[in-house]
């Protein structure tokens, strides 16, 4: 039974935690919001400073530069391509364009896909990755599952909050039994990049086989910009991509957000740096995680862990409140709905501030 009587913070929500426990938010270390520890890239900063005139230019309305950058880091055509106001305006437009009459949504999840799909009027079913799976999806089980009408179906790889992910062959064979019966498949690639070996989860190269697919993906998390709102997807679908970049407004996507698109994806040396910090620190934590007595911790993918606490009497809240009063902020997952149980979330930061939460939960767990 979820507790509704306690306050619910997501994990940008540091100016709420602010005014609730007093605690300055420049002082908060936030192991909820899931970005990149290291930051903007040092040379991406020094080239955004060195150009900021292009905020007085007008973007090219069909950002061509953007979108070769886009074509040669994900290998694809650059006809492939659109771009927008962070992944969260193609995920509204890929939904309020497909108008599913039936959508099937993987969870427990990201909220904004229901309440996008909520707008479009359609029937909305939630098929839910289990817990005794270690939440792996059962492809084979969710075909089986699919309702007959079934249009479209909207899956997170590697999954929030779950951190589980999807192997590419089961996405083959999953796009390909949805292409059978005309069922459209979107899937939020937010977190590919972080995962072990991004190839064998990545369904972009599946875009050049299939046209019933759109993979979308921003430089929120991994390039940790949150705040430049760039997102892009990927599809072979070329009648559903003049669809959208009809139904988008004109120049969606800055100048400044433009130019740092394109530098981001080019600078080779942040994206190894990063992959090594995250790798390196995920496989650390795991290892630390699985050996508290009453945690359960399952293999992640993404560049955060979801644990389940297994101690008798002790919520998911009680160690949110634990770790915000060290000035740590977790994410308490009792907000999602289809994750019974108490659990937490909490992504990889850098190694001295993991080592702060790691001896603040085995206090708790160990």
């Amino acid at each position: 039974m979820k507790n509704t009587n306690r306050p619910a913070f997501h994990g940008s929500d540091l100016e709420q935690i602010e005014a609730y426990y007093h605690i300055k938010k420049e002082d908060i270390i936030s192991f909820g919001a899931n970005v990149n520890p290291l930051g903007l890239s040092p040379s991406v900063k020094k080239a955004l400073a060195e150009n900021l005139d292009v905020i007085s230019r007008y973007p090219d309305r069909d950002y061509v530069s953007l979108k070769a950058a886009i074509s040669d880091y994900c290998q694809i055509p650059a006809s492939f391509v659109a771009v927008g106001n962070g992944s969260t305006e193609l995920i509204s437009l890929l939904i309020s364009q497909r108008r599913a009459r039936h959508a099937v949504v993987i969870g427990p999840t990201y909220s904004e896909y229901q309440r996008e799909l909520a707008l479009t009027g359609g029937q909305v079913t939630a098929y839910n990755l289990k817990e005794e799976g270690g939440f792996l999806l059962d492809t084979a089980d969710l075909l089986r599952f699919l309702p007959e009408d079934t249009d479209l179906v909207i899956l997170c790889n590697p999954n929030n909050p779950t951190s589980s992910a999807i192997s590419r062959d089961d996405l083959t064979s999953l796009v390909s039994a949805c292409r059978e019966r005309d069922i459209f498949v979107m899937v939020d690639e937010t977190y590919a990049e972080f995962a072990p070996d991004p190839r064998l989860v990545t369904a972009i190269p599946l875009t050049l086989r299939f046209d019933n697919l759109m993979v979308i993906r921003g430089v929120s998390k991994f390039f940790a910009a949150p705040g430049l709102r760039l997102g892009y997807g990927v599809t072979g679908n070329q009648d559903f991509l003049a669809s959208l970049k009809i139904h988008q407004n004109p120049w969606s996507v800055s100048s400044i957000a433009a130019l740092a698109g394109e530098l981001m994806l080019r600078d080779t040396g942040y994206i190894e740096k990063t992959w090594q910090l995250i790798d390196s620190e995920r496989t650390r934590l795991t290892e630390i995680l699985s050996g508290f007595r009453h945690a359960r911790v399952y293999a992640p993918y993404a560049n955060f862990i979801l644990v389940r606490i297994l101690k008798e009497g002790l919520s998911s809240f009680q160690v949110f409140e634990a770790a915000i009063r060290q000035g740590m902020m977790i994410r308490d997952c009792s907000s999602f709905e289809s994750l019974p149980g108490e659990y937490i979330r909490f992504c990889v930061m850098l190694p001295k501030d993991n080592d702060r939460l790691m001896k603040c939960l085995a206090e708790l767990l160990a």
